[in-house]
């Protein structure tokens, strides 16, 4: 059943709406899906499309409640720009928002307060259109406890835990954990695209998961085991120069220390201006996909093995 979350007028007789999609067998748990925040990532999108499409594949198997927030920044996404345009704001900058507060953050806490009480959120982001992300889970420290064992059902390649400093209070996931609803972060992919091979496997991880609750009683694949690390085992290379990235590895591939992972060239020179090594042998899971690079823009980061 699609709902309306929240409506606000705008000029010229339009309107602002937050949609939902809610599949539910009327018991139960609840399993949110949340995607859109940013504009320009779309990766979501595709998700949210297969996940529905599943679940009325097989309607026989939901026991439990599927929320599906395709567009909490539906703005963005019509004009491809990553945060609510007019405001030159980031949406998942303004949570929990305010009841009593201006538009923007009105909506956010119509979001918040919308999706509380579930028992897990999945809240689905893709990289911006400069880099490429392996499919991950990203968690704060202080919630690690809670959410790891349930990050080890998507499906993923990688469970980054990020020290408590490095996560934003005012973002969508901190907000909901703070007030008791599991809220995982997941990040693939590249901004303004969709990777087929990528949604397919998080979809997965979706049913994974919600087999795990027991939301979900049909067949589902077994998930991946994933690479669990913390910041400190993640290499940053950066660029010494301005130029064009070109790349000599391939994203999720291997390399050894003292590997080379591309040049920064001058096409009006012809010269190379800078080589780019790798600082420890592991997996590359970051990688720079928009080839205009300025000095210190970050090129790719590598999980230490």
């Amino acid at each position: 059943m699609i709902e309306t979350v929240t409506k606000i007028d705008l000029p010229v007789d339009e309107a602002l709406s937050i949609m939902k999609n809610r599949v539910s067998s009327g018991a139960g748990k609840r399993v949110s899906i949340v995607t859109g925040t940013h504009g320009d990532e779309l990766e979501g999108q595709a998700v949210c499309f297969e996940v529905l499409r599943r679940l009325a594949e097989h309607p026989e198997f939901l026991n439990g409640t599927v929320d599906v927030y395709p567009a909490t920044n539906p703005l963005g996404i019509d004009s491809i720009t990553r945060g609510i345009p007019g405001f030159d704001l980031d949406m998942n900058r303004i949570f929990p928002g305010a009841e009593d507060g201006v538009m923007t953050e009105f909506i956010a806490a119509r979001i918040v307060e919308d999706i509380r009480g579930s028992d897990v959120c999945l809240d689905i982001h893709a990289s911006n259109i400069f880099l490429r992300e392996i499919p991950q889970i990203r968690v704060n420290i202080d919630t690690a406890r809670t959410l790891i064992p349930l990050a080890k059902h998507m499906n993923v390649d990688f469970v980054w835990v990020h020290a408590a400093a490095t996560v934003l209070e005012s973002t969508l996931a901190h907000s909901l954990n703070s007030i008791g609803t599991p809220t995982l972060v997941a990040e693939m992919g590249v901004g303004m695209r969709i990777t087929p091979e990528y949604m397919r496997q998080l979809s997965d991880g979706v049913f994974s998961l919600m087999a795990h609750l027991g939301v979900w009683t049909g067949p589902v694949e077994a998930p991946r085991e994933p690479i669990i690390s913390t910041d400190g085992k993640v290499c940053f290379i950066n660029a010494g120069a301005s130029g064009i990235f070109l790349p000599a590895v391939e994203h999720t591939k291997s390399v050894a220390k003292g590997d080379c992972l591309g040049h920064i060239v001058n096409p009006l020179t012809g010269r190379t201006v800078d080589e780019l090594l790798s600082p420890c042998d592991g997996m590359v899971f970051t990688l720079r996909e928009y080839p205009v690079v300025d000095e210190g823009s970050l090129i790719a980061r590598i999980l230490e093995v």
